[in-house]
């Protein structure tokens, strides 16, 4: 058995579903990135366009000057349920949605060990260490770029990975490392062919014809890394999304028709983290918040950008029942709350009497 396949039958072992290598190379579509960068398709998330940044995404040996090889990672976080529209009666409820990835642990602790894991087993397999890095999205790095080269997929219109085998709920790592590997074939297909599902359906028209997005008009944007008010004209496009957005993945027919049934259990929906009861949630004490999602995805938007969102999903329920929480917000301890809860609370984003 080849190195490469043993690493990848480990990885398999570990549970991750995709894996694949490549080589560091300039990035084929690199001027896409920059061009995105340069129209403000990044939003307020100027990290993304430092030039430290820029040179690592151009050049992973920026990151690790000893690169010859990188390994590929995708796990599974679908869990039934993950690709369903939310029903009339839920809405009535009162209940919130938030993006499947969410609805578990924090991928960041359950990815990080396992690829520290693999390291030590390629480590074992060669005799020595080697030289390496290991990320979930918090290396400057075009992730779907590198996976789409190693083979695990295209990158879809709504933007995000999709493989033909469990469509694109699943979740990438890679690790960077100083020994020659052969290289996988890319995945040069693309098999959207003339499907646009994905930009009539995304609430906020955010994604565009090049299979990239206005960040500053994205849901799962405006409801994680956005710190500030969400601008009042997009408030009612967000529906009842108090954390990131699904749609463009619902509405995916390879989604739709080959996303596995199970993925890792430890991405299953833990009480209440699918469809959160707005009403409670707006009333979350700071220890309230953070006990109840410690180790949580959502600790990302921390409270206040949290509660934000909710006011806006109650404000967007157009109904008398939302009345006493929004009230009660109004005396929370941060204006961000308070202003959105008020703006919830003005027809005709309600029903409520004037």
């Amino acid at each position: 058995m080849s190195l490469e396949q043993a690493i990848k039958e480990q990885a398999s072992r570990l549970g991750f579903a995709l894996a694949g290598f490549t080589l560091p190379g300039a990035p084929p579509h690199l001027n896409v990135y920059e061009d995105w960068l340069a129209r403000g398709g990044h939003g307020a998330m100027a990290y993304l366009a430092s030039e430290r940044a820029r040179q690592c995404r151009r050049a992973p040996q920026q990151i690790l000057p000893a690169c010859q090889s990188i390994l590929m990672l995708g796990i599974s976080y679908h869990h039934p349920g993950a690709h369903r529209e939310i029903s009339a009666s839920e809405v009535s409820a009162g209940l919130g949605r938030v993006a499947a990835y969410a609805w578990g642990e924090d991928y960041h602790n359950i990815l990080l060990p396992r690829l520290q894991a693999l390291v030590s087993f390629i480590e074992q397999q060669v005799g020595h260490p080697i030289p390496n890095r290991y990320s979930t999205d918090t290396a400057p790095l075009l992730e779907r770029e590198l996976a789409q080269r190693a083979g695990l997929g295209w990158i879809g219109k709504n933007t995000c990975l999709i493989n033909p085998q469990i469509g694109s709920t699943f979740l990438l790592a890679e690790i960077l490392l100083g020994i020659a590997l052969t290289p996988d074939a890319p995945f040069d297909a693309d098999r959207c062919g003339a499907c646009t599902r994905c930009l009539q359906a995304c609430p906020t028209r955010c994604i565009r014809p090049d299979r990239t997005l206005d960040a500053a008009r994205c849901i799962a944007y405006l409801t994680i890394e956005h710190k500030d008010t969400i601008p009042p004209e997009l408030r009612p496009r967000l529906g009842n999304w108090v954390f990131g957005c699904d749609v463009c993945q619902q509405v995916c027919p390879w989604n739709q028709r080959f996303a596995p049934a199970q993925g890792e259990a430890v991405f299953a929906p833990q009480a209440g983290r699918a469809a959160p009861d707005l009403a409670q949630e707006i009333s979350l004490t700071p220890e309230a918040f953070n006990r109840k999602y410690r180790r949580s995805p959502l600790q990302r938007a921390k409270r206040r950008g949290y509660l934000r969102n909710v006011a806006t999903a109650l404000g967007n329920l157009h109904s008398p029942q939302a009345l006493p929480a929004l009230q009660q917000a109004l005396n929370d301890a941060e204006p961000l709350v308070r202003e959105h809860a008020a703006w919830a609370l003005k027809p005709p984003q309600g029903t409520l009497p004037s």
